[in-house]
């Protein structure tokens, strides 16, 4: 079975690419989609955000990446994937990413919504905090892999 990992991933952190493993265990086949949301105003493009996420998952066989722009159930019907696949970190996320998989399932009623809890050492962790911390010049070589932190520093030294 194929499972879609969608997500900003702006940054990708150790936190994603934990769900990322063990999705890659549980599924045939992992796409990261990386949802290109024109709303946003995120700190790398998404090209570059595809380069960082193929050399943070390299090691891992049955992962592809790849990008998306559009419904998140569109993407995987036309990848014939059956799971969406989600990291849950606290109890908010859980209220949020079931409205989303109750909505999804209304859009397509063959898709279904797996959520992995977050391992305990990333459950306080996301792209917001990296970006913050890395902002103000603090520490983030325990939070991202090392790939990330230097596009991360290089970003903010340029600004």
């Amino acid at each position: 079975m194929i499972a879609i990992y969608p997500g900003s991933f702006d940054p990708i952190t150790l936190g994603h690419i934990d769900i990322i493993e063990r999705g890659a265990k549980l599924f045939d086949k992992v796409i990261v989609a990386v949802l290109s949301n024109p709303s946003k105003n995120p700190l790398f493009s998404v090209d570059q955000r595809l380069e960082q996420i193929s050399e943070c998952t390299q090691h891992i066989q049955n992962v592809k990446v790849d990008s998306f722009v559009g419904l998140t159930v569109e993407y995987a019907k036309l990848h014939h994937a059956g799971v969406l696949l989600r990291g849950l970190r606290v109890l908010s996320d859980f209220e949020k990413e079931l409205q989303m998989a109750h909505t999804n399932k209304t859009l397509n009623q063959e898709i279904e919504t797996v959520f992995l809890a977050t391992t305990k050492e990333y459950s306080f962790l996301s792209s917001s905090i990296v970006k913050e911390i890395a902002q103000f010049g603090g520490s983030i070589n325990h939070l991202v892999s090392a790939n990330i932190a230097r596009d991360m520093y290089q970003k903010y030294q340029n600004k």
